[in-house]
């Protein structure tokens, strides 16, 4: 575990950047994990007890929308407040499951950073009665837009963010493929150089940055979002080493300076995910895999007991069905499922064993 020893449930602040650095320094990364109501959640929680390790659960847009129900009648509000009433709901229980928590928002870009800005009124107002803010970090993907006005825009939002202390994940380059309407696009077997992050702007990033608050790059090194067929996704951590190595020989740092994000961690290949965790990588997002885990036991369960999804009571013997189509029945299976694949993900990534909860 080593020396960092932090209180349990969701973590901001000074003990965010501890856990970054745990993290770093002992070699592991921890599951970021794509939310969308109340099941998700406790499945993540319950993951991330079982493997001891710390975890961060996070909220796309259409995520914190969908928590707040398909029936909202305003759809961005129901962005801003389905993501406040996840991050409330983790605070309540984080804590009781004995693990540390970060609290996180997926991309946001241009047009949703209205979205980043309703959240942040929350989370200022919950600084003030609590004195911590309501989530640990948020998501700038303006990797679409120019490079310089990516930066400026990101630096206005921390200066507000570092306030509360909050972090703020940035993107630089573009991630392939599609999460919840926001991606560059991606054709399989193409050789597309937005997919690679050229050092130069990660230092420029630092440069600019650094001296206002707590930042993340998710750097892009041929990654994807989604699962495609092997060989198609040329992945290249050697990027991430070398935009470390020209950020430590420019400002005499210590190894590895830069929190780095792994965006589109589902279906990567083990060694290179082990080899872009040496490299400073501290979080890799994980929903494709995830979301797969926790639909495939529901379509096994309703296959298992298809009268019980048709008749109430079955029409020739008179049984009743109830057991099997109470909704916390075949919803019980889907956070197993969701769990045990999360399971695999601790493994992968080092986390197993290292909380620095205490």
């Amino acid at each position: 575990m080593g020396d960092t020893v932090l209180k349990p449930g969701v973590v901001t602040g000074a003990d965010y950047d501890k856990l970054v650095q745990a993290c770093k320094s002992g070699g592991y990364a921890l599951p970021a994990v794509n939310v969308t109501g109340t099941n998700t959640v406790n499945a993540v929680l319950e993951a991330a007890a079982k493997n001891k390790s710390d975890i961060i659960i996070q909220l796309s847009n259409g995520g914190a929308q969908f928590f707040a129900g398909q029936g909202f009648p305003d759809g961005g509000l129901a962005k801003v407040l389905g993501a406040v009433s996840a991050a409330r709901h983790v605070h309540l229980l984080a804590e009781h499951y004995g693990v540390c928590v970060v609290l996180h928002t997926d991309h946001a870009n241009k047009k949703l950073i209205p979205w980043v800005e309703g959240m942040l009124d929350h989370g200022e107002a919950f600084f003030k009665e609590t004195g911590k803010p309501l989530f640990s970090s948020h998501m700038l993907d303006l990797s679409e837009e120019d490079l310089d006005w990516n930066i400026e825009e990101c630096a206005r939002v921390l200066t507000r963010m570092a306030k509360i202390g909050m972090s703020l994940e940035i993107e630089l380059g573009v991630t392939g493929g599609e999460e919840d309407g926001i991606g560059g696009e991606f054709e399989e077997s193409a050789d597309n150089s937005k997919l690679y992050t050229q050092p130069a702007d990660v230092l420029k990033a630092y440069d600019r940055l650094s001296p206002i608050g707590s930042f993340s790059v998710a750097a892009s090194f041929g990654n994807v979002h989604g699962v495609y067929k092997p060989g198609n996704v040329k992945l290249r951590p050697e990027i991430l080493k070398n935009s470390q190595d020209l950020v430590t020989s420019t400002h005499k740092t210590g190894a590895n300076p830069l929190n780095l994000v792994f965006h589109g961690g589902s279906g990567s290949d083990k060694g290179q995910i082990k080899e872009a965790v040496s490299y400073g990588v501290f979080k890799m997002n994980i929903d494709t895999d995830t979301q797969f885990a926790f639909s495939a036991p529901v379509g096994a369960f309703v296959e298992e007991n298809d009268r019980a999804f048709k008749y109430q009571i079955d029409p020739d013997s008179g049984t009743p069905y109830k057991k099997f189509y109470d909704p916390r029945k075949w919803l019980r299976a889907a956070e197993v499922g969701m769990a045990a694949r999360l399971d695999e993900a601790c493994a992968d990534l080092g986390s197993a064993g290292k909380t620095v909860a205490g």
